[in-house]
């Protein structure tokens, strides 16, 4: 996900992006416990996702 996609989303649609990417990431935490994780980058790429999802809304929020 890069964060020249992210700027034209509005709050609404970020905020159901964020609550997707957590599930995910909860999920991939579960079965990295279980020793079921098959990429366990996935876990940081997905952190690093919510944390561009927040980025682009501070700076919407910011801007408007």
């Amino acid at each position: 996900m890069k964060y020249e996609d992210l700027k034209n989303l509005s709050t609404v649609e970020i905020n159901k992006k964020i609550r997707e990417i957590k599930t995910k990431m909860f999920e991939a935490k579960m079965k990295n416990a279980m020793g079921q994780m098959t990429d366990p980058i996935m876990i940081r790429k997905l952190r690093r996702d919510v944390a561009r999802l927040k980025t682009a809304m501070t700076v919407n929020s910011k801007a408007n």
